[in-house]
């Protein structure tokens, strides 16, 4: 199991942590998942998913995600 916090931009509002929510809990391995306005922590099975697909969903949703 691996857990991540990931930084988001273009989040600003309910609307925005709910369809972050939606898109990242549909993958599956996602295991938990807290989603805040900017952010997302998130664990998952690294051999059923991985960072790069977790980001992909994100993006997919009009954000994007900041890596270090």
């Amino acid at each position: 199991m691996k857990e991540e916090t990931i930084s988001i931009q273009g989040m600003n509002c309910g609307h925005c942590v709910k369809a972050v929510q939606r898109a990242v809990s549909a993958i599956p391995g996602v295991v938990s998942l807290e989603v805040a306005v900017g952010s997302a922590k998130v664990s998952y099975d690294e051999d059923k998913t991985s960072s790069e697909a977790i980001a992909k969903a994100v993006e997919d949703e009009g954000y994007k995600v900041v890596r270090p």
